[in-house]
């Protein structure tokens, strides 16, 4: 079985999970000890929309995306995954059905922690359930704000948004200077963003015109990073 790093490199990847913001040290570790590796090739079903929910899994290298099927075939893209995020967080707390299928972008290293363990760690320290109550109730309340301005918000305001995060992802994984490749496909931005591709791909275009971005099969490239501000509000 491969290594799960250090403790010391363990917590440091728990510590930068949001689930685990208002953790310490010393309850990360306690977390740290009952995390087991995994590794997943590219392209590869991590678990399926439907399936039990029993462990959680928190990135350490590579991506992953969250995605639904509806019954005519078409796959919804709902959320992206990269290094220090965390997906099928609520196996912590229970035991419903997964409600999307999560499958890699590429090879992919995480850590895993099983529902189990988390319970138990829940249990005998009851210090780490309030602090995680607590963190979970601020994330609540910034995705309700975050909803609340998108449906105020116009297409291109969410498109650019989007871009602007996808942006922020790619540097916080090393990607420098002016020019921020990000691999994503026109409909991926449109889904990300809660409109159709058609309306995605016409601000897209714009976008392309004025030189702030520029776009090629399944990736584009932000010129102007800053110029995206302009149309988020």
């Amino acid at each position: 079985m491969p290594s799960a790093g250090t403790d010391h490199e363990t917590v440091e990847l728990l510590g930068r999970v949001p689930v685990f913001a208002g953790l310490g040290p010393p309850e990360l570790g306690r977390i740290a000890e009952v995390v087991v590796p995994r590794t997943f090739g590219a392209a590869q079903v991590v678990f399926r929309e439907g399936d039990a929910s029993d462990t959680c899994y928190i990135v350490r290298s590579g991506h992953a995306r969250a995605v639904r099927e509806h019954p005519d075939g078409r796959a919804i893209t709902l959320a992206n995954f990269g290094p220090g995020d965390i997906f099928g967080e609520l196996a912590m707390f229970d035991s419903e059905r997964r409600s999307a299928t999560v499958e890699t972008l590429d090879a992919m290293e995480a850590v895993a922690i099983l529902s189990a363990d988390m319970r138990r760690l829940l249990r005998e320290h009851p210090e780490i359930a309030v602090k995680l109550v607590v963190t979970l109730a601020s994330r609540v309340r910034a995705l309700n704000d975050r909803l609340t301005r998108q449906s105020f918000q116009t297409v291109q305001s969410r498109v650019a948004g989007v871009l602007t995060q996808l942006v922020e992802r790619a540097r916080q994984e090393g990607a420098a200077g002016p020019d921020v490749l990000i691999k994503a496909t026109q409909a991926e931005v449109a889904q990300l963003a809660g409109s159709s591709r058609e309306s995605a791909s016409r601000f897209l275009a714009v976008l392309e015109r004025a030189g702030i971005i520029s776009q090629g099969r399944g990736r584009l490239v932000v010129h102007e990073p800053a110029a995206l501000d302009r149309y988020v509000f």
